[in-house]
């Protein structure tokens, strides 16, 4: 085993070459790590490294950094015509990101990797090159050969990848039908609703796929594109693992819902991560999603970021509607913030999530939704069923939920007995006295709780609310962390002292963080 690292040192073309030299005496080696980025080795000294490795024909293990090195399509080429001398590889990790590597480079370095059928486990970095459609599909007929794969990594971001591109790295994935764990990372390219559509048609081959990680977003997939894809994930039924990521796409209501369509087949999910903000879904699509979960019973992890997507009442009544029908999540986020789900939405949810009664993590995101006190109570009352929860963070930043509200908040969370961990972010939303008293009274109950984070800033808690809530939290014997945040309020220094002989009881505190600045108002008399 050999292991060299020499990044950011200046090495240069006759360096690296010198390097390579040395190397090519080493014919039995078997394990090799060599890190040269940020060394400006250039097309010279790759091409050094290149003919080296030739003549290590016994490798089966190889890590090559050469990121950020300016080698461009002509020190790719020959690193190409090396490795394709390197049959009994089986393990290749290859960092060529920030290099200039255009088309030529990136077809000739796969031709040479074709040659490689015994690799089983490929990690390819390309990211930040000039690649464009032609070394794209170039790429997908190297991996084509390499029919033993089992675990690849392929991260081509930030390039020139369109439609034909992904069309033809479809194709070439088609034949790597060993496939268990394929990560895919084409975000910041071009590629439309074709290329989208193609490129997970190519995969309904991998019938031994498992785990499934894509990128794609800031593309240009627009609603055919997101149902291609999820007809294609439809026929990928052994999938244990999905993250699927089409952020700032533009899929709208009849993409969102033709992916839920989609992975209603996939029903052997047990983690699923679908991130779509900013892809104007709507209702139609927020509740398209909800039918297709309704289906995946047998989730455990699900990772859900939906923000920004003018999603309403009904798409989060729909929503709602498909979670209550996974019983068996443990671990969920949810991420609907900047919506406008309102009373209804936020209710409905609520219910929802009162079926999943095995949830012992939840993150909840409802910043900026229109959500009142109705909405809050609804909330509280599904929020009272989930009595295994354990880690709750709950963000309702910037509703109006006010007194009422913050109460029946307080009051579901009560029956949470079982709670050790709580993030709960009530900026901004109306609450005075009575709420702030009334949600201490019910995390009075959370016997259990050992870290706490509680912001309450800018609402209109007075002397009697901050009291209040101390009082509520010296029950909390049991905190060690406490933040509590009670900025630009009407809190003077009297109700301070009041609100730190109730923190007096949590004896078991180790870290507390108070913000208590208040605004300052100055009059001046004429």
């Amino acid at each position: 085993m050999l292991q060299i690292h020499e990044i950011c040192n200046q090495i240069g073309e006759e360096g690296a070459s010198g390097l390579g030299s040395a190397l090519a005496n080493c014919i039995n080696l078997s394990n090799l790590t060599l890190c040269l980025g940020l060394n400006l080795i250039g097309a010279m000294g790759a091409s050094g490294l290149g003919s080296s490795l030739a003549n290590c024909i016994n490798l089966s293990n190889l890590t090559l950094n050469l990121e950020c090195n300016e080698i461009g399509d002509k020190g790719a080429s020959n690193l190409g015509s090396g490795l394709a001398n390197c049959i009994n590889l089986s393990n290749l990790t290859l960092n060529l990101k920030y290099n200039q590597i255009g088309d030529k480079g990136a077809s000739d370095l796969v031709s040479g990797l074709a040659n490689c059928i015994n690799l089983s486990n490929l990690t390819l970095y390309l990211d930040n090159n000039k690649i464009g459609d032609e070394s794209a599909s170039g790429l997908g007929s190297g991996l084509a050969n390499c029919i033993n794969l089992s675990n690849l990594t392929l991260n081509l971001d930030v390039n020139q990848i369109g439609d034909e591109g992904a069309s033809g790295l479809g194709s070439g994935l088609a034949n790597c039908i060993n496939l268990s764990n394929l990560t895919l990372d084409i975000k910041y390219n071009q590629i439309g609703d074709k290329g989208a559509s193609d490129l997970v048609s190519g995969l309904a081959n991998c019938i031994n796929l498992s785990n499934l990680t894509l990128y794609l977003d800031q593309n240009q997939i627009g609603a055919m594109g997101a149902s291609g894809l999820g007809s294609g994930l439809a026929n990928c039924i052994n999938l244990s693992n999905l993250t699927l990521n089409l952020d700032q796409n533009q899929i709208g209501a009849m993409g969102a819902s033709g992916l839920g369509s989609g992975i209603v087949n996939c029903i052997n999910l047990s983690n699923l991560t679908l991130n779509l903000e900013y892809n104007e879904i709507g209702d139609e699509g927020a509740s398209g999603l909800g039918s297709g979960l309704a289906n995946c019973i047998n989730l455990s992890n699900l990772t859900l970021d939906l923000r920004s997507n003018q999603i309403g009442a009904l798409g989060a009544s729909g929503l709602g509607s498909g979670l209550a029908q996974c019983i068996n999540l443990s671990n969920l986020t949810l991420d609907l913030a900047y919506n406008q789900i309102g009373d209804i939405g936020a209710s409905d949810l609520g219910s929802g999530l009162a079926n999943c009664i095995n949830l012992s993590n939840l993150t909840l995101d409802l910043e900026s939704n229109q959500i009142g006190d109705e909405g809050a109570s609804g909330l509280g009352s599904g929020l009272a069923n989930c009595i295994n929860l354990s880690n709750l963070t709950l963000n309702l930043e910037r509703n109006q939920i006010g007194d009422e509200g913050a109460s029946d908040l307080g009051s579901g969370l009560s029956n949470c007995i079982n709670l050790s961990n709580l993030t709960l972010d009530l900026r901004c939303n109306e609450i005075g006295d009575k709420g702030a008293s009334n949600l201490g009274s019910g995390l009075a109950n959370c016997i259990n709780l050992s870290n706490l984070t509680l912001y309450l800033d800018e609402n209109q808690i007075g002397a009697m609310g901050a009291s209040g809530l101390g009082s509520g939290l010296s029950n909390c014997i049991n905190l060690s962390n406490l933040t509590l945040g009670l900025r630009s309020n009407q809190i003077g220094d009297e109700v301070a002292s009041g609100l730190g002989s109730g923190l007096a009881n949590c004896i078991n505190l180790s870290n507390l963080t108070l913000y208590l600045e208040q605004k300052q108002f100055i009059y001046f008399g004429l």
